[in-house]
């Protein structure tokens, strides 16, 4: 598998000296956010896992391989391309085949990762199980890739445009552990309480990293949610946000948005009709999971016997 893989030279350099390593997704960058905010904002992220003692690692496909890490130029390219495929795990044989240039989401990110040897990942959200998934079957390809491959993710939990509930039921129904951080409910992006519980809360990187290394020298295969609300200062008010993703569903319905452009089309319309106070939160929220993250991988670094299976 490594004939695909293109480490940038800080991520190389970092795999030869054993430091820690955090893997990033791109979509956030080419799909989630405006230019220039979203290089702005990937440019930050991977600041503050610097800060905290790890090396970040932006994935995206680039020209037939695997980038496991992006230098400045590369950052430019997925977030001002309109050709910038958004890639999950079917779609990655075809981009890597075809040398297209693909932008990879939390699915496509966990397995990238895995081949790269990086446990812990983080993004803004994970996909969930959308609105009518009992008619339409709309569930995110991420929630059988947490089934499956050994990544720890740490999130804001899941947006409010989707089925919390049922995403959460499927995870279970999988074996996917949800933990939470600083509090025991599971937060809803936006906001930090989406009114369901995570299955334990694991307040410190420590603790975190050693329910990782029990759950996979146990070998129970797949991944971990690790959920981190938003900052107090940036969360929205539930009520609020609740009522302008109900607009921005009916909008999306009405204009006949289907398939990977419903949550494009929602982020942007709920940027419109916040004024671009989302965009803020969704800002703070990555930065503070990037922080949250940086932890987890030192500290998993640091624990002896970490060898997933």
């Amino acid at each position: 598998m490594h004939q695909y893989l293109l480490f940038s030279p800080e991520v190389a350099a970092a795999r030869t000296a054993g430091k820690p390593i955090v893997a990033l997704e791109s979509t956030i960058i080419s799909h989630g956010m405006p230019y220039p905010q979203n290089v702005t904002m990937a440019q930050e992220v991977e600041h503050v896992i610097r800060a905290a003692g790890a090396v970040p690692a932006t994935i995206a496909i680039i020209e037939g391989k695997i980038c496991i890490g992006l230098v400045a130029e590369q950052l430019e390219l997925l977030a001002t391309s309109p050709d910038a495929m958004k890639v999950s795990r079917r779609d990655l044989p075809y981009v890597l085949s075809q040398g297209r240039l693909g932008a990879t989401t939390v699915a496509a990110t966990m397995i990238c990762a895995q081949l790269a040897g990086i446990h812990v990942f983080v993004t803004g959200g994970i996909g969930g199980v959308h609105r009518g998934a009992e008619t339409s079957f709309d569930i995110s390809a991420d929630l059988q890739e947490l089934a499956r491959t050994n990544v720890a993710v740490v999130c804001a939990g899941v947006k409010s445009i989707l089925d919390i509930g049922l995403t959460l039921e499927y995870l279970e129904t999988h074996g996917v552990p949800v933990i939470s951080v600083g509090q025991p409910a599971f937060p809803a992006f936006f906001t930090r309480d989406s009114g369901f519980k995570a299955d334990f809360q694991l307040d410190s990187a420590l603790e975190q990293a050693a329910f990782i290394q029990t759950k996979w020298q146990l070998g129970l295969n797949g991944g971990i949610v690790i959920s981190n609300p938003v900052p107090e200062a940036f969360a929205m008010q539930k009520d609020e946000i609740d009522s302008i993703t109900e607009q921005a569903l009916r909008e999306a319905h009405d204009g006949g948005v289907a398939g990977k452009l419903v949550t494009p089309f929602l982020l942007a319309r709920i940027k419109t009709l916040t004024e671009g106070r989302s965009l803020m939160t969704n800002i703070a929220l990555v930065k503070h999971n990037a922080q949250v993250g940086a932890e987890l991988a030192v500290a998993m670094r640091d624990l002896p016997g970490l060898q997933p299976i």
